[in-house]
């Protein structure tokens, strides 16, 4: 399997670290209705679960992103390259959000946001 794959598991997985995140601690955590109770926590928790809905924003792209690139037989360092840039870009996002820096969560974003137009068009 190629580096690029075990990307696309990782990035499936990150969200569920903010999850982790943002269930961890503070209020106990109430299972019947998880939405209500993760959109009433605040701070760290909240943001958590904010990172952790952009995460699962974020896969669907990068990981239709992955494929094309494949399937097109991109250079395949290439596309392991832009794939460990998106994961890195995504783990820099998470941080920034938890730590509330927003402009660093924005260039995050955008550089993952970049590395899956790039793997798109890497086959071209």
């Amino acid at each position: 399997m190629t580096v690029a794959l075990w990307c696309v598991l990782a990035a499936a997985l990150l969200p569920y670290l903010a999850t982790t995140i943002a269930k961890a601690g503070g209020e106990r955590y109430e299972n019947r209705d998880p939405r209500a109770w993760l959109e009433r926590q605040q701070g760290l928790r909240l943001r958590a679960h904010n990172a952790q809905l952009n995460g699962f924003e974020a896969f669907p792209f990068f990981a239709a992103a992955v494929i094309v690139a494949q399937m097109l037989q991109a250079p395949q360092e290439r596309v392991d390259a832009l794939a460990l840039i998106f994961i890195v870009a995504r783990v820099g996002y998470l941080v920034c959000y938890l730590a509330d820096w927003h402009w660093a969560r924005s260039v995050a974003w955008l550089l993952g946001w970049l590395a899956c137009i790039f793997l798109f068009v890497s086959g071209a």
